[in-house]
Parts: C-alpha cells; sequence; structure tokens
C-alpha cells in the first residue's frame, strides 16, 4: 500500500511522491497553492503522514494548524515537525517568524498531567524528538544529555538553554483520534 504524504510548505522541492502545498505561487514544486493560515482543502483522515519543515513558527494560529493537520491525517498517522529553538539566532532574525517555540510546546496536544488540555480535544503522542545544538555542545555530551532524558531536557529548557542554545528540533507525534 502506497502512503500518502503531505508536505506542508514544500517550496521548490518536496518528498518523492508527496502532496505539496505552498501559499508561493512563484518558483514552487507545489501541487496546490492555499494558505495554510485558512486551512488545509483535503477530506478527513486523507494521510497518512504530514511534513512540515520549518513552515509551523511562520503560521498565524499553532492551535488551528495543528487541528487542521491533525483533521487531515488517518488515526494512528505521523506528523513530522522540524522548527527552530526559540534561542536559536535563526528562530528571531526572520521577521516572517511568528512563533518562538521550544522542546515542550507541543506537549499541549496531548497528556499533562495525566489528563487532556482544556482547550482542545486534539490528542498527539510524541514518538520522537531530536533537538540539534551546537558542534561543541554535541561534542561535550549535552546534546545526548537533552535527547535521552526528559529531567535533563527540562533542566536545560529552564535554566541553561540561552548559554547552551538549541538549533532546531524534529519532532514526529503519532495522530490520536477517538
Amino acid at each position: 500500500m502506497v502512503k500518502r504524504v503531505l508536505e506542508l510548505g514544500c517550496g521548490r522541492t518536496k518528498a518523492p511522491g508527496a502532496v505539496g502545498v505552498d501559499s508561493n505561487q512563484d518558483a514552487t514544486a507545489a501541487d496546490v497553492i492555499c494558505d495554510l493560515n485558512h486551512g488545509l482543502p483535503f477530506r478527513d483522515d486523507w494521510f497518512d503522514q504530514v511534513r512540515g519543515v520549518h513552515v509551523i513558527e511562520h503560521l498565524n494560529d499553532v492551535m488551528k494548524t495543528m487541528s487542521e493537520i491533525h483533521r487531515v491525517t488517518r488515526p494512528g498517522g505521523t506528523i513530522y515537525l522540524v522548527t527552530p529553538h526559540y534561542t536559536d539566532f535563526i528562530s528571531w532574525c526572520d521577521p516572517t517568524h511568528r512563533w518562538h517555540l521550544n522542546s515542550f510546546s507541543f506537549r499541549y496536544f496531548g497528556q499533562i498531567h495525566g489528563q487532556r488540555h482544556w482547550y482542545t480535544r486534539l490528542d498527539l503522542r510524541e514518538r520522537a524528538l531530536h533537538v540539534e545544538l551546537a558542534r561543541l555542545w554535541k561534542w561535550l555530551g549535552v546534546q545526548w544529555l537533552v535527547n535521552h532524558f526528559v529531567w535533563f531536557r527540562r533542566f536545560w529548557e529552564m535554566y541553561l538553554c540561552f548559554i547552551v542554545r538549541g538549533k532546531q528540533m524534529e519532532f514526529t507525534f503519532e495522530v490520536v483520534k477517538e
């Protein structure tokens, strides 16, 4: 069975076989031109995977966008997001970035303290998270600690991240629907 893949904000390149979506009509590999801020023109539960590489930080409403991505992804499907960590220079030097996120920003869309959040019924299970740090911190083993121990990542986010800055984060979520 062929997987249906949706590539959000694909720009000039997209994953082979993916349906590309972009708002830019010029110089794009997109199959569908649409403004992601106004929703996705696809039916419910259509895609097995949705990819958004350096897209979510540009959009007006993270809650609405995640709801739309969840809607078009089948139960058990995956959502793959890449975004800069808010302490990285790239997060702040691009004037089109509306959101500056950290490694816990998407915990909102799942269980928090054993309960679902009251602002959304959206349910995602974090399957993988990789935080990229600068080479020095990777070489010294700090990146390994951040990626292997949630307690250390929390400590890093709360106390160290402005010294030991993050570069980017890669999230993989499983879509849960009742």
